[in-house]
């Protein structure tokens, strides 16, 4: 039997594709593996900003539908990229050991957010980095940028800016960790919901959902359930900027979230949880803020 594990086609996306096709290899050698590359719409637009085109779903559509067609039996992804709910019929399994969650800038010529001058530009796609930014810097000139790693540094090279702000793991994970000119604190600067961690889709009733389950790493599972909740409780889209991360210290939660609307007005809670009772806390977490930007 040939499992086919379908992949975005940047070289990040194939190495995560790589981890995991890896991690079934060992355990379940009896098999055959195949990496398919399935180009996205996300992936063909670069030239507008995800608002303008769409949303998260822009990176998967095509891909979750070779799933529910049987032309592929495993979908990766990057799981900060994935929207709120699986396409009908599918399923996240758990997910392996997570990456780095922290956002990092690669800046041109300085060393850190501090020692950019007065006005210097920032590019990034994201709004919950951009109206993070401007909280820290009101002064930078923030601009929008698309594609993967390496094209996304090739055109700050090209357009003579600053710096952009990047995911930590990414970098991590092509091994290019040496870019990295200062990670950002997640207390001040709080990362996306599940950020460094894969995202691993399969069909419902699927045994391919069991084997990945038993090969998974349970913590890295745990704190992305609990910051998906708060995601899939908000609903939330690339339009609206929005984040959550989790430590867990012995039997507590503690969790700093994020939560804007597309205008920049930002709100913040750091909380502490009983780890028993830590689903429902996020949820309603999730549903007090929901409740307070909308009334800004």
């Amino acid at each position: 039997m040939k499992i086919v594990l379908g992949s975005r086609g940047s070289k990040l996306a194939l190495i995560q594709t790589q981890l995991v096709l890896d991690k079934l290899k060992k355990h379940y050698p009896n098999y055959e593996y195949e990496i398919k590359v399935i180009h996205t719409k996300g992936d063909k637009i670069l030239n507008q900003s995800l608002e303008k085109i769409g949303d998260k779903g822009l990176f998967v559509k095509e891909i979750e539908q070779q799933l529910l067609n049987k032309e592929i039996d495993i979908a990766v992804h990057s799981m900060k990229d994935m929207p709120s709910t699986c396409a009908d019929g599918l399923v996240f399994t758990d997910t392996l050991e997570s990456a780095d969650c922290r956002d990092c800038l690669v800046l041109n010529r300085y060393g850190s957010l501090n020692d950019l001058p007065i006005g210097a530009t920032i590019a990034t796609g994201s709004k919950r980095r951009k109206y993070q930014l401007l909280q820290l810097r009101p002064d930078l000139n923030i601009v929008d940028i698309r594609g993967n790693i390496h094209t996304r540094i090739q055109k700050m090279i090209d357009n003579h800016y600053d710096g952009l702000v990047l995911a930590a793991a990414g970098l991590e994970r092509i091994n290019r960790k040496d870019l990295i000119s200062e990670y950002l604190d997640p207390h001040i600067f709080v990362p996306a919901c599940a950020q460094g961690m894969l995202g691993i889709e399969v069909r419902e009733n699927d045994p391919l959902y069991d084997m990945i389950n038993d090969i998974a790493d349970k913590d890295a599972t745990y704190k992305m359930k609990l910051e998906r909740t708060f995601l899939e409780t908000i609903n939330g889209s690339c339009h609206i900027p929005m984040g959550a991360y989790i430590e867990v210290i012995d039997d507590t939660i503690h969790v700093e979230a994020l939560l804007g609307n597309e205008e920049g007005k930002l709100i913040r809670e750091t909380c502490i949880f009983d780890k028993q009772d830590a689903l429902t806390q996020m949820q309603q977490l999730a549903l007090k803020m929901k409740g307070q930007i909308e009334n800004e």
